[in-house]
């Protein structure tokens, strides 16, 4: 486990859907689409431009890090937060939990039992989970 891909909000960017699966499914289609000659018609698709541009942007330079090495939203209220208190991740708060981050929870099913993990056993225990996780898809 890399610790610089660990959120502060307790996710882990390593076992991301987007970094696993959206990146390299952008690579495939962008290759795909250039070899059927998309390059020499994409002039003739109202907002084509952008779409290439943007596909294209994503296949070959896309660098995703954690929102710790700089990735991921400059205005989540979660990242601030830690930040401002000085801590490496919310379960590691004194105010944990917290509404910021109940409010955000939501969409991640494991993140409470992750945090849980972390704050009960520690970054050990939390990086063999990640670890766990990244073994069972493959990776």
């Amino acid at each position: 486990m890399d610790k610089r891909y660990s959120c502060y909000c307790g996710l882990y960017c390593e076992n991301c859907a987007i970094k696993t699966k959206v990146f390299p499914a952008a690579r495939v289609l962008y290759d795909e689409m250039k070899n059927a000659g998309f390059d020499d018609v994409v002039n003739s698709i109202p907002g084509g431009d952008g779409f290439w541009s943007f596909l294209k942007d994503i296949a070959e330079n896309w660098i995703c890090v954690s929102c710790r090495e700089g990735s991921g939203n400059p205005g989540c209220k979660v990242r601030t937060c830690a930040q401002g208190r000085g801590v490496e991740m919310c379960a590691l708060c004194d105010n944990y939990p917290c509404e910021l981050i109940n409010n955000f929870d939501g969409g991640y099913p494991t993140l409470k039992e992750n945090n849980a993990l972390l704050r009960d056993q520690g970054w050990d225990a939390w990086a063999k989970l990640q670890d766990d996780i990244l073994k069972q898809q493959g990776r």
